[in-house]
C-alpha cells in the first residue's frame, strides 16, 4: 500500500515538474520572439488573414507581401485543395520571420473548405447522437487531419444555443436549442481536439443563437436582458473555459443590455469583451474576433477603424482585415499616442506567441505533401462518418411501432420523393419491392389516386425550399399528405434541416436525417426496415408536437444494413484488389460482366458490378441484373423445403426416398436412403441430356413442342418454343428409369456430384407439402424475407431488359437464352427444377445466406428452428466434403469451389452459369459471386481454370488479417 501511494505522489511530482518545465520553456521561447520584434512587427502578429489555396498567382503573392512588408501573424486558409494548401503552407512559413498560425473552418472537417476529401455531419446532427464519445472521436478525427494540412487552430465548435428557428447564420451549425447538451457536445469536440494537438476555438460569444438577420448582411440584434443572457446564451461559454478553450470567437451582434452605443457589435464592445470576458468570466485564452469585413462591421466602419475598435475592446487576433496596411498604420498611431493600452496589446501579442508554441511552431519543420489524399481520406475516417450519421438518424414519431416495418409479404410499397432524391430510393429497393413516383408540381389528384392502395408510402423530402409555405412545406404538399393520411401508412423521411418537421409535425410517422448525403440515403431505408436500430433524440425545440429531446427507439431486426468494411473489421484497400481480378475476368473473356458482394456481421461492406450483359458493351451490369444462378437453385430451392419438412418430421433423411415415393418401388432407386441423395453418393448418374431424346425421334419431337402457346402447351421451353403436360411425364418416367454408375467391388458408391437427384427429391416436396414447390418457397421464404428478385420465371416478374442472357444454343433451342433457365432439364419442367431454374440479384442471395448464418431467423422471423441449419451443414462423412444437400470446402484441394482459407464450417453452393455463394460461420462472413461466364458460350471455362471466384474470395479472407494488423476500430 505504501508502494502504491509513493509511486503515485511520484507521478504527480514528476507531471508537475514537467509541466512546470514546459511552461519554462515556453516563456523563454515567447519572451526571445517578442523581445527582437519592433513595434510595427508585434502589430503584425494581431493579424490574421485569409488564402483561398484555389486562387491564383497574384492572390499569393499579395498575401506573400503582407507576410514580408507586414509581417502577419496568421492566416485563416479558405476554400481550396488540399496538395496545394500545404505547398502554400510551406511558401509562406518559409517567407515569415516569425512562424504563422494557421487556421480554417473546419467545424465538420476538411471536406467544409477543401476539394476531395470528407463532411462530417453538422453540428445539429451530433447534437442528436445520445454518445458524446463519438463526438470527441469526430473531433480527434479532425485534429489529425489539420495536422497532416499544417493547421494549427480550429474555429469550432459552435457553442451557440440556437433557440431560433429562423436563425439564419447558425442554425445546423449548432448543436441544438438546450444549453446542457450544447454544452456536453462542445466540451467532446473542443477535447477532442486539443487533446490530439489541435487548438479550439469556441464561437460566437456572448451567443449567436437568437437571432433572424444574417451578420454576414447586417448586424442582428439580440433583444435578452442580462440575467437572460447569463443563464442561457453565456453557459456553454463558461463551461468552455473551465475546460480549458484554447480560444474563443466573438460574434457580430448588438446586445443593448450590455451595450447600448448605436451600431456596435459584441466584437467591438469594451463590455462585453473586456468587462464580461476577461474580467467576469476571467478567461485568460485568446480572443479572435468574427471576420471583420463581415456587414455587420463593415457596414458601420471605415478602412482600420474596426480593427482599432476591436483590439481596444480586448480581441487579440483580428480575422479578416479589410486593409491590413491601414488597421496597422491606426494601430501604430493609437498606441504611440498611448489610446491603446499597452500592456493589454503587449499581452495580446504574448498570448499569440503561446498559441504558436502550444501549437509546436517554435520547431516548425516543412510539410509532407505525399500521398495526401490517402492520407486525409484513410477508411478510418469514412467509417466514423458512417457512424456519426447512423447514430444521428432520429425517429421522432412512431405511435403504432410501425418503424421497423417487419412484416413484408402482403404489403404494397411506394415512395414519393420530393426534390433530388439521389440514391435513396434504389436503397428502399434492396429491402422491398417498390413503385416509385416523384412529385414535381401537377396534378395531386392523379398523385393521390395512384398512391392511395398501397399499403405504405414512404414520402422523401430533399433539401427543401424553406421560402415556400411552413420551412419548405407546402399548402399543397400538406393537402396531398392529408388526404393519403386517410387511406395509407405514410412514413415521413427528411433529408434537411429537422426545423422543416413543422409542417409535418401532425403525422405519425417522422424521420430526421439531417441532411441529403449518400450515408444518410443509405441508412435512412435501413432504419425503416430495420437493418439497423436507431435512438437519436431531436436537438431543437421545432413546435407544440416536437419538442427537444424527442424521439423513439427503434430496434434492429437483424436485416441486413450497409456500412464500410473497416465498420465490420475489413481492409477496404485490400477488398479493392477484387476490382483488378475481375477486370482480368472480363478483359480475358472470362464473363461479359459479374457482381461481388461481400456481407460480415450483417453489413454490406462490397457492392460493385463490373462489365456489361454481353461483350458487345452496350448495357453495363448494375445492381438491378438479375442472373441465372443454376445449381444455387439446389441449395436455396429444394434444400430450403427439405430442411422445411425434415426438421417438421415429415420426412426421415435416414429412410428411402420409396417411403415418400412409393411409385420408384421396383426402380433401381427403390433403396436409396436420402441422406445419400443429399451427398451426392447414392449412385446416380451424374447427367443425362433428356432433351435429346425429345429430338432424336421426330414423332415424339412433334408431339411434345410447338412454336407459340397454345392448349396444352402451357410450358415455356424458350423463345418460340413450348412443351406440354406431357413433357413432365416423360421427364418422370426417364428419370425413373435412369441408369445408375457400377459399383466397385460392390462397395458402397462414393461421392459424384449429381444433378438427377432433384428431380427426386423435387417429386418428394411437392408430394409431402401437396403444393407446386415454386408457389411454398415464395410463400413461406422468399416474399417473407422481401426477395424481390429470387424467384422460378423471372419473366413472369420482371423486363428481359434486367436479366443477363446465358448461351447462344444452336444445338437444342437454336436461340440465345435470355430470361429463361439455361439448363435444358429444368427449362423441359417449364423452368421449374429442384436442380436448376431460380434467378435471382446478388443482395437476394445475400439475404438468403444470412438467415442461415443467422441460425434460421430473418428480420424478426423464425424460418427454421434452432440448430437445423447446423445440422444440414455440417459434413456427413468422412471420405466426402458434402453437407446435406450443401457444399463445404475441400481441404488440402488447391482446385476446391472455395478459398483454402475459409474455415471447415463453411456452407455454400457453386453454379454452372458463373455463380457463387458461401457462407462461413467462423468469420460471419457471405460472399456473393455472380456471372454469366457461359455467354454465348456454355465451353468458356476460362472463370473456372483462372480461378476466378476463389482468387476473389481469398482477398475477402486477406483483408480481415489485414485489418486486425494496421488498424483500430473507434
Amino acid at each position: 500500500m505504501i508502494k502504491k501511494v509513493f509511486s503515485a505522489t511520484l507521478f504527480i511530482f514528476s507531471t508537475i515538474t514537467y509541466s512546470f518545465s514546459q511552461n519554462q520553456e515556453q516563456e523563454r521561447w515567447v519572451d526571445s520572439v517578442f523581445n527582437v520584434l519592433d513595434l510595427e512587427q508585434r502589430i503584425g502578429q494581431l493579424f490574421m488573414m485569409p488564402v483561398y489555396s484555389g486562387g491564383n498567382e497574384k492572390h499569393f503573392q499579395i498575401v506573400e507581401r503582407q507576410i514580408e512588408k507586414n509581417h502577419i501573424g496568421g492566416l485563416i486558409f479558405m476554400q481550396g485543395s488540399p496538395t496545394r494548401q500545404i505547398d502554400l503552407t510551406n511558401r509562406f512559413q518559409t517567407s515569415s520571420s516569425v512562424p504563422l498560425l494557421i487556421a480554417m473552418d473546419m467545424e465538420w472537417g476538411a471536406g467544409m473548405r477543401l476539394d476531395s476529401t470528407i463532411n462530417f455531419p453538422k453540428q445539429m446532427a451530433l447534437g442528436a447522437i445520445e454518445n458524446d464519445s463519438l463526438v470527441y472521436a469526430m473531433g480527434a478525427e479532425i485534429a489529425r487531419e489539420m495536422k497532416i494540412l499544417g493547421v494549427h487552430m480550429n474555429f469550432a465548435p459552435v457553442a451557440d444555443i440556437n433557440t431560433n428557428p429562423e436563425n439564419l447564420v447558425i442554425g445546423v451549425r449548432s448543436f441544438g436549442s438546450n444549453k446542457k447538451q450544447v454544452t456536453s457536445k462542445a466540451i467532446a469536440y473542443m477535447k477532442g481536439l486539443q487533446e490530439n494537438g489541435v487548438l479550439s476555438c469556441a464561437k460566437h460569444f456572448p451567443g449567436h443563437g437568437d437571432t433572424r438577420q444574417d451578420s454576414h448582411l447586417t448586424l442582428p440584434l439580440i433583444d435578452h436582458n442580462k440575467k437572460r443572457l447569463d443563464t442561457l446564451e453565456l453557459y456553454p461559454f463558461k463551461k468552455l473555459i473551465y475546460a480549458g478553450t484554447s480560444a474563443i470567437m466573438t460574434a457580430h451582434v448588438q446586445i443593448p443590455a450590455i451595450d447600448s452605443k448605436k451600431n456596435t457589435p459584441a466584437t467591438l464592445s469594451p463590455k462585453v469583451i473586456h468587462d464580461i470576458l476577461r474580467k467576469e468570466l476571467k478567461y485568460e485564452g485568446l480572443i479572435i474576433t468574427d471576420a471583420l469585413n463581415m456587414k455587420a462591421v463593415s457596414d458601420h466602419y471605415s478602412n482600420g477603424e474596426a480593427e482599432l475598435l476591436a483590439l481596444q475592446a480586448g480581441n487579440d487576433i483580428l480575422l479578416f482585415s479589410e486593409n491590413v496596411p491601414e488597421a496597422i498604420k491606426l494601430i501604430k498611431k493609437n498606441l504611440l499616442k498611448k489610446k491603446i493600452n499597452k500592456q493589454q496589446f503587449e499581452e495580446s501579442v504574448k498570448r499569440i506567441l503561446r498559441a504558436k508554441f502550444k501549437a509546436g511552431l517554435n520547431q516548425w519543420d516543412s510539410l509532407n505533401n505525399e500521398n495526401i489524399n490517402l492520407k486525409l481520406n484513410r477508411p478510418g475516417t469514412e467509417l466514423l462518418k458512417h457512424k456519426l450519421v447512423e447514430k444521428s438518424i432520429t425517429v421522432l414519431n412512431n405511435p403504432d411501432s410501425l418503424l421497423p416495418i417487419s412484416t413484408l409479404d402482403n404489403k404494397t410499397f411506394a415512395s414519393l420523393s420530393i426534390g433530388p432524391s439521389g440514391e435513396f430510393t434504389k436503397y428502399l429497393d434492396k429491402y422491398a419491392f417498390f413503385s416509385h413516383y416523384v412529385k414535381e408540381g401537377g396534378d395531386n389528384d392523379l398523385l393521390y389516386r395512384q398512391l392511395r392502395n398501397y399499403d405504405v408510402v414512404v414520402v422523401g423530402l430533399f433539401d427543401l425550399d424553406k421560402t415556400q409555405g411552413i420551412n419548405g412545406v407546402t399548402q399543397e404538399m400538406l393537402q396531398l399528405f392529408d388526404r393519403l393520411n386517410n387511406e395509407t401508412k405514410l412514413i415521413f423521411s427528411l433529408f434537411d434541416s429537422p426545423y422543416n418537421l413543422k409542417g409535418l409535425d401532425r403525422f405519425d410517422h417522422l424521420i430526421c436525417a439531417f441532411d441529403n448525403s449518400e450515408h444518410t440515403q443509405k441508412l435512412v431505408p435501413s432504419a425503416i426496415f430495420g437493418g439497423i436500430a436507431t435512438n437519436g433524440r431531436i436537438p431543437v425545440n421545432i413546435s407544440k408536437n416536437i419538442n427537444f429531446g424527442q424521439g423513439a427507439d427503434t430496434p434492429s431486426l437483424s436485416r441486413l444494413t450497409f456500412s464500410t468494411p473497416e465498420g465490420a473489421s475489413m481492409d477496404s484497400r485490400v477488398l479493392q484488389k477484387i476490382d483488378d481480378i475481375a477486370h482480368e475476368a472480363i478483359t480475358d473473356k472470362a464473363t461479359p460482366g459479374c457482381q461481388v458482394m461481400v456481407v460480415r456481421n450483417g453489413k454490406i461492406v462490397f457492392d460493385k458490378s463490373y462489365g456489361y450483359y454481353t461483350y458487345d458493351s452496350i448495357k453495363p451490369v448494375d445492381d438491378y441484373t438479375i442472373y441465372d444462378i443454376a445449381s444455387i437453385t439446389k441449395v436455396l430451392s429444394t434444400m430450403q423445403a427439405v430442411m422445411f419438412l425434415e426438421e417438421r418430421g415429415v420426412i426421415d433423411l435416414d429412410k428411402k426416398i420409396s417411403v415418400y415415393l412409393p411409385e420408384l418401388r421396383g426402380t433401381n432407386k427403390e433403396h436409396m436412403i436420402i441422406r445419400d441423395i443429399l451427398t451426392h453418393q447414392a449412385g446416380l448418374w451424374p447427367y443425362l441430356p433428356f432433351w435429346k431424346r425429345t429430338l432424336e425421334d421426330s414423332f415424339l419431337a412433334g408431339g411434345l413442342y410447338k412454336g407459340y402457346p397454345e392448349s396444352g402447351f402451357n410450358y415455356q421451353v424458350s423463345e418460340g418454343l413450348f412443351t406440354t403436360e406431357a413433357m413432365q411425364d416423360s421427364v418422370w418416367q426417364w428419370v425413373k428409369n435412369s441408369k445408375l454408375r457400377d459399383k466397385i467391388n460392390k462397395r458402397p458408391y462414393d461421392y459424384k456430384y449429381s444433378d438427377m437427384g432433384y428431380y427426386l427429391l423435387k417429386k418428394m416436396i411437392e408430394k409431402m407439402i401437396n403444393q407446386p414447390m415454386n408457389e411454398f418457397l415464395q410463400q413461406n421464404f422468399y416474399d417473407p424475407m422481401g426477395l424481390t428478385t429470387l424467384s422460378y420465371l423471372p419473366l413472369c416478374n420482371f423486363p428481359l431488359s434486367r436479366i443477363a442472357p446465358t448461351e447462344r444454343d444452336d444445338y437444342f433451342r437454336n436461340t440465345l437464352v435470355y430470361g429463361m433457365v439455361h439448363d435444358q432439364g429444368a427449362a423441359l419442367c417449364g423452368g421449374v427444377a429442384g436442380h436448376a431454374g431460380l434467378f435471382s440479384s446478388a443482395i437476394d442471395l445475400a439475404k438468403m445466406m444470412q438467415m442461415h448464418l443467422q441460425d434460421g431467423t430473418y428480420g424478426g422471423v423464425r424460418f427454421f428452428q434452432p440448430g437445423t441449419i447446423e445440422r444440414f451443414t455440417q459434413k456427413q462423412y468422412e471420405t466426402n466434403r458434402r453437407g446435406i444437400g450443401w457444399d463445404k470446402p475441400a481441404v488440402g484441394d488447391w482446385n476446391g469451389p472455395t478459398s483454402e482459407f475459409s474455415s471447415p464450417k463453411t456452407f455454400g453452393h457453386t453454379g454452372f452459369t458463373g455463380t457463387a455463394v458461401w457462407a462461413d460461420p467462423e468469420f460471419n462472413l457471405i460472399f456473393v459471386f455472380l456471372s454469366n461466364r457461359i455467354h454465348p458460350d456454355a465451353n468458356n471455362s476460362k472463370l473456372i481454370k483462372n480461378n476466378i471466384r476463389t482468387r476473389i474470395q481469398d482477398v475477402i479472407y486477406e483483408s480481415i488479417w489485414s485489418y486486425e494488423q494496421r488498424f483500430d476500430s473507434y
